[in-house]
Order: C-alpha cells, then structure tokens, then sequence
C-alpha cells in the first residue's frame, strides 16, 4: 500500500473515471518481489523503458541523420548535455502520475485554471498529430526500402493498421514486438565504429560543445532537443504510471495518492534506463551519418535510402533493410502513444472513460480523438512535402512547444498541494528548470536567426 503524500494537503476523493487494465501491463510495481536480480531487472523496464524506445521513432532518427549528415560530429556533444535534462524531465512527470494518482491533465484540471489546461491540451493535440502524420510517412518510406510499393500508396494501409491496432486489439502486444524492434537502431554503433574515425575528433566534439549562430545550425539544435524532450512523452509517462497503479487493483484516487521510498527508485532505474537507451541511440546515429555521410561530402538526406547509406559500413547491401526494420519498429511503437498520450489528456480534461484497452463502444469520445489525430496525420502526407523534411520540422515544432509545457510541470511538481512532500529537491529543479530554460533560449534563437 503506498503512503500518502501528505494526509493534510491531499486533495479530497472524487468519482472515478472509468478505466479498464493499462495499455501497457509490465509489472514495474511486482518488481521489489522478484528474487532473481534478472527478473527484477526486467520488471523494473515499464513506462519509462517504452518512452525511452518510443522517443527514438522516425522523427528523431531523421532529426539526428539530418544533424550528422549536414553538420558533422558538431552536435555529438548534445547526447550529453540532453541526458540528464531528458531524465530529470520524464521522472519529474513519472512522480507526479506516482505521487497525485492522476495524469498530468488531471492534476491541471483539478489545481489549476481551466485557460491553462486546455491550452496546455491544445498544444499537445496539435504537435503530437502532425508528429504522428511524420512519423506515418517514414513508415510507409521504410517499407518502400524493402517492397517496391510506391511510399503514397501505403499511407492509408498504415494508418488504418494502425488505428485497427488500437480500436480491436491491445496495444500491449504491439508493444512487446516493436519495441525490440528497435534494438535495430543499434547497428549505427557498429557503423560508426567500422567507419574509422577521427578518434581525437570525436572525443572533441562529443565533450567541447560547438555553437554556430546560424540558422541551419540552431534550427538543427532546436529539432535535437524537440525530439528528444518531447512534449507527448510528458503526459504518456504520468498516465502510464497511474495505470500500472490501477493494474495492482488501486481504482480509487485515494488508493493511489502517494509513493513509497522504494516505488520512487524503482521507478527513477526505469526512467533512466529508458532515457540512456534513447540518447545511446541518437548519439551513434549522429555518429554514423557524420562519419559516413557529411565525410563523403553526402550533406543533404532527402530519403530514407539516403539515411540508409550512413549503416553500410556495417550491413553493406543490407543497410536499407535494417534501418528500414528500426523504423517500422519504432514508428509502429511511437504512432499509438502520440495519438493515444493526446486523447488521454483530453479524456482527463473532460473526464471521459478512457484506455486504450476499453472497448471503443464505452469510450467513445476517448477513441474519436485517436481516429481523428490518426486520420489528420494522414492526410498530412498527401501535401506534397518531403518525408525528411516533415520529421526533421515536426522535432523544431516540438522544441518549440515544450518549454510552455516544461514550465507548467516544474510548478504542479513544486506545488505541495498536489505533491505533498514529494515536491521536488534542489536537484530536480535544478534540472527541470535548466531543461525549460535551455529549450526557450534555443527556440528563442531560432527566432533570431531564422533565414540567416
């Protein structure tokens, strides 16, 4: 039983909204109880491990091949810098979904204005469609590198796969298959190393950070971070963090206010072996495209094929098929959760019956605003604009949003109310405020020097 945050500024019960078991089952909380070190270890991997695998989807993998093939090793050193900040972030929104036993819209709703919630929610919905219709297009380019099928003509297949996914089936499974999926995305590090760098050039720009007041250079650091700290994964982390609270039987808003000591760490090792996989991923993605691409004077990647050509030192011939496996896997990972993190937060705002394991006929407000993201996102594709192009965009509009939403965190997280004595300690909000702080500079910067 976990203990309450605090008995005298916990906030009163309420009727509860209907749920059903969580969309992504792991067992994080059964964790303590498990005596062989390496069950345990697995079941530590829950929220944070699919948020971490789900932050690498096409929009990423095409915002760091873009940023190693156009700028070299230059912007290695954001791997290190956005680790931390990205850690701090996504435990942050982990505790407050711990501590509250509600989402993050849902601790919005209940402290504070309804101008905030809905326009925090708004932001959310619009970013997280247009990311999905992005990330909808790099599916369909990476089975074009496997089946002669032209890209176009597999946008709505996908995406109506996608949506029968999440409206008849459990997104559970999906889960489970797609994100070892992405384990192919680790073959950047064996071409970053089969490609022979520059040793003492790596090391230099992976510790020396390396700025340029350019445009290319800041819209390409506001695309990284944009990525990497995405808004989506702020909502999707506290949600799934509640309802592996609901899947231990704790249906009641009081049964789930408060963490214990060891659900905290427990979590915090989840969060931060998600987030180390991500940046391991985008830091030897970053790596190889540099290595490979922008040394061969190839700075400029308009297609996946181009991407794929960054893995040929490693997979030869069968570079296309593996980094057409690591995007499938991570975009079939990613699509569900920005839909679904978005009609979530909506769901929360209104208190409508949400999960995506619900039956859509009980939860019918929930699953129309999944179609609709869905279905906007695919159109999206059919306006002509470079697959390419839309990821490495759809990451600048995400850089550009989250520092609004990364404000309005740091305060229900410092806000006693809500957190009793979990509020945050220095050091997470040293962090927490650094990462709002870094991500307002740089899209502030892109504003400066956007068409220099």
């Amino acid at each position: 039983m976990t203990q309450p945050a605090s008995s005298a500024n916990a906030a009163p019960d309420e009727p509860i909204i209907p749920h059903k078991e969580p969309a992504i089952g792991t067992g994080e909380r059964e964790a303590p109880l498990q005596p062989n070190p390496l069950q345990r270890f697995l079941k530590i991997l829950g929220p944070g491990f699919i948020t971490g695998a789900s932050d690498d989807d096409p929009s990423g993998i095409g915002t760091y091949s873009v940023a190693g093939a156009s700028l070299g090793f230059a912007t290695l050193w954001t791997a290190l810098l956005s680790y931390p900040l990205m850690f701090a972030v996504q435990y942050i929104c982990a505790k407050i979904g711990l501590v509250s036993g509600r989402g993050l819209a849902g601790v919005i709703r209940q402290y504070y204005p309804r101008w905030l919630l809905y326009s925090a929610v708004s932001l959310l919905v619009i970013a997280n469609t247009i990311n999905a219709g992005a990330d909808i297009g790099a599916i369909a380019a990476a089975i074009n590198l496997i089946v002669p099928i032209p890209a176009v003509l597999l946008i709505v297949p996908i995406a109506l796969g996608i949506l029968a996914v999440q409206l008849w089936s459990s997104y559970r499974q999906i889960a489970r298959i797609f994100k070892w999926l992405t384990l192919a995305l680790l073959a950047y590090i064996g071409a970053a190393l089969f490609s022979h760098p520059n040793v003492l050039e790596v090391l230099r720009a992976t510790f020396i950070p390396t700025i340029r007041f350019d445009g290319v250079f800041i819209s390409t650091l506001v695309a990284i971070l944009g990525t990497t700290i995405s808004p989506y994964l702020f909502f999707w982390q506290s949600d799934e963090e509640v309802e592996e609270e609901i899947n231990l039987g704790r249906t009641k808003l009081t049964q789930r206010q408060g963490a214990t000591d060891t659900e905290m760490r427990y979590a915090g090792w989840d969060v931060g072996i998600g987030m180390f996989f991500s940046n391991l991923v985008m830091y030897f993605i970053i790596f190889a495209t540099a290595a490979t691409l922008f040394k061969s004077g190839h700075t400029t990647i308009h297609s996946a094929t181009d991407a794929a050509q960054a893995l040929r030192p490693i997979a030869g011939n069968a570079a296309s098929v593996l980094l057409a496996v690591g995007l499938i896997g991570s975009g079939f990972l990613a699509v569900p959760i920005l839909t679904g993190s978005g009609a979530y937060a909506v769901a929360e705002s209104f208190g409508w019956r949400y999960g995506l394991d619900q039956k859509p006929g009980l939860a019918k407000p929930f699953y129309a605003i999944i179609v609709a993201a869905t279905l906007v996102g695919m159109l999206i594709n059919f306006v002509g604009i470079n697959p390419i192009a839309a990821l490495f965009w759809t990451a600048v509009l995400n850089g550009v949003l989250a520092p609004p939403l990364l404000v309005v965190i740091m305060l229900v997280a410092n806000n006693r109310q809500v957190m009793g004595t979990r509020v945050n300690g220095r050091l997470l909000n040293v962090l927490g405020w650094l990462a709002a702080g870094v991500m307002a500079l740089a899209a502030v910067a892109l504003v400066l020097t956007w068409g220099k």
